[in-house]
């Protein structure tokens, strides 16, 4: 399993209650189900874009996680 960071923005990161986390996982499946999606984050991970180390990645990429990545969690933004 590799040690992520876990970035979180905007709406993200005021469910999160602080910007960033460390995390473990194997996949970045792995690391988001390890969130607490109990509380305010959980709806907003529900909906939120993933960026693995600045690449776009959805839950269903299998890929293994590189030791030290870092995994930006986006909620949708609003604006026009």
């Amino acid at each position: 399993m590799a040690e992520v960071t876990i970035r979180f923005f905007a709406a993200a990161r005021e469910a999160a209650g602080m910007p960033a986390e460390s995390a473990k996982g194997a996949t970045l499946a792995d690391v988001i189900a390890g969130l607490n999606h109990d509380g305010p984050l959980g709806p907003v991970l529900s909906v939120a874009t993933f960026l693995v180390n600045g690449t776009y990645r959805p839950l269903t990429d299998l890929t293994p996680l590189p030791a030290g990545a870092t995994i930006d969690v986006l909620p949708p933004f609003a604006g026009g």
